[in-house]
């Protein structure tokens, strides 16, 4: 294949990538803030007030909390520290709530693109859900009997929410579609020039006995690897393409994006949670095993699931070609 046709058919294959994608996140975005706006997300965070004590949490931060998992980490971080007053937190608090946010943020976006690729939006974003609330525990209840962040909040970065009206928001949008469409170009590109010069063979061969332990292998990986550090819109982005390829087994791509839901974007999202004061072992360290072991339990779970059970109400075999043959 000429080096012209190669680029022409790495454009348009990447340009449907992108449409799928704009699919998504426009109608889901606009829905969201829309919620947001008339105070519907507002009304409905009471119902998640007591459970914040699970996480010995200030109860205000479940409104945080429900607009992180809608709108996503940006649309949580302003609210923080204006619900709760930052001499009032420890760094504990904070890891323990960012864990929450890093496990589970933007569902409405990102579990629609994991759910293109195949995997059941319901039973992925349950899952996701339940591994950031059970690490949250795990780590305030270690904090609690150890005493270990227990001094007060101390953040190098207070940020202040912005007060856009619709048409700034409509302009932020456009512009996070056109430097999404810029990033996944060079990222599709970027791709196909490491596969070419075997970078992308030394990086997978460092990779992947994480990901082996998390029960990813071939393919998958690559796409896992994506995710882990670009986000899952570009990961699952990606993903798509591939498992309607039938390249990759139903159930590899089923744990690949439960990987991807657990650990993702861990430079960006990290860095965001670590200017707010939390704990760099815990929201990295700490979160990437528990990604790779959680991971790992649920894919030896499934593959106890016969068949007809797995393409019932696991992984919908309508999204996915791979999935017609079993």
């Amino acid at each position: 294949m000429s080096a012209v046709r190669f680029l022409v058919q790495t454009v348009r294959e990447t340009l449907q990538i992108y449409w799928e994608l704009v699919r998504i996140i426009v109608p889901v975005t606009v829905m969201t803030e829309l919620a947001f706006r008339t105070g519907l997300i507002e009304a409905v965070s009471p119902a998640l007030t007591p459970v914040m004590g699970i996480f010995g949490l200030p109860p205000e931060l479940g409104l945080a909390w429900l607009t992180g998992m809608l709108l996503g980490i940006w649309g949580a971080i302003p609210m923080i520290f204006t619900l709760v007053p930052v001499a009032s937190m420890s760094v504990a608090d904070i890891t323990v709530f960012s864990a929450l946010l890093l496990f589970a943020h933007g569902l409405p976006i990102e579990q629609k693109i994991i759910e293109r690729a195949g995997p059941g939006f319901t039973v992925t974003t349950l899952i996701r859900i339940a591994g950031g609330v059970l690490y949250a525990m795990m780590l305030h209840h270690l904090f609690t009997a150890t005493g270990w962040l227990s001094e007060t909040l101390d953040p190098a970065w207070i940020p202040v929410a912005a007060s856009a009206d619709w048409v700034g928001f409509l302009g932020g949008l456009i512009e996070a579609l056109v430097f999404m469409l810029v990033i996944l170009m060079a990222l599709v590109l970027g791709l196909a020039i490491l596969k070419v010069s075997g970078l992308m063979a030394l990086l997978m061969k460092i990779l992947t006995p994480l990901l082996r332990l998390a029960g990813i292998k071939g393919e998958a990986g690559q796409f896992s690897a994506v995710g882990l550090f670009l986000g899952i819109s570009y990961g699952g982005g990606l993903l798509i393409r591939e498992a309607r390829s039938g390249d990759i087994p139903p159930r590899q791509i089923f744990v690949s994006c439960i990987f991807m839901g657990f650990a993702h974007s861990i430079i960006e999202d990290t860095l965001i949670v670590l200017a707010l004061g939390a704990d760099l072992i815990s929201v990295l360290v700490g979160r990437l095993i528990f990604a790779v072991a959680a991971t790992a339990l649920i894919a030896c779970l499934i593959r106890s699931i016969p068949d007809e059970q797995f393409f019932g109400w696991v992984f919908r075999r309508a999204n996915c070609p791979a999935a017609a043959g079993g």
